[in-house]
């Protein structure tokens, strides 16, 4: 069921989705050469803890898991790029980091992605990073009502075939409430004008997430991590949006 927010109800969002972009704007500062992912996942976890919020991850357990999450933070490294379960691993000069955090604070939820390059980058990296979040940015123009949301999946789309980058529709954006994963699913590709009209209301989680020369994926033994199936990078940026008679908001936009 595809459930629109009053605004009072979106009022009572904001705690979550400043706290999400606080977290991630600590953690993406400090991911430095040396630092181990169980630190980041630690340091989240002791956020939470402190904030009193509740992690939408710990005890996630979805068809495609193997298991329990476990762990508070999604840590995708390089050819990783979605779930990236955290494990015992020092970053290294060059790594491509994506951080990817939902949490509850008082019964809403917001999700957020950001993606940072530790320590020297590659030019081809940074390439597919900024586009990931011109894709984000011009799917959160398209988030207005008198569009359809095929109109946001399209623009993201647009981006990729624009930047040259392929696009998987397996995984993408979602609507975001009580819980962290509800109707209506926002693929990362689709057709102009196509799809239910959006409303004012209507939250989601817009998710533009791209690997470097291919749209297949691969699990990793952990049951969790999904890597591109030819060892190229991924990049992955998100925000959670509130869809409204004007501007769109942006519920987890970082400063």
């Amino acid at each position: 069921m595809i459930e629109l927010r009053t605004q009072n109800e979106i009022e009572e969002m904001r705690p979550a989705g400043r706290f999400v972009a606080e977290v991630l704007s600590e953690l993406s500062q400090s991911a430095a050469v040396g630092t181990n992912l169980l630190e980041l996942d630690a340091r989240a976890h002791e956020l939470i803890t402190k904030r009193g919020a509740k992690s939408c991850y710990i005890d996630y357990h979805p068809s495609f898991g193997n298991s329990p999450f476990g762990k508070v933070i999604c840590t995708s490294v390089n050819d990783a790029v979605l779930h990236g379960l955290p494990h015992d691993y020092a970053l290294k000069d060059g790594d491509v980091l994506t951080l990817d955090f939902a949490v509850a604070v008082d019964g809403w939820v917001s999700d957020s992605a950001i993606t940072v390059v530790v320590g020297t980058p590659r030019e081809a990296d940074l390439r597919l990073i900024d586009t990931t979040e011109v894709a984000l940015e011009a799917a959160i123009e398209a988030a207005r009502p008198g569009n359809k949301l095929g109109d946001i999946s399209h623009a993201i789309g647009q981006v990729a075939k624009n930047a040259g980058y392929p696009v998987n529709v397996e995984f993408g954006g979602h609507g975001v409430g009580r819980t962290m994963h509800q109707e209506p699913s926002v693929p990362n590709r689709g057709r102009a004008n196509r799809g239910m009209p959006l409303k004012p209301g209507l939250v989601l989680a817009i998710e533009p997430w791209f690997l470097e020369t291919t749209d297949k994926l691969v699990q990793d033994a952990d049951g969790w991590t999904l890597r591109s199936a030819d060892g190229s990078r991924g990049a992955h940026s998100e925000h959670t949006v509130v869809i409204t008679d004007g501007d769109p908001i942006i519920l987890t936009a970082r400063s």
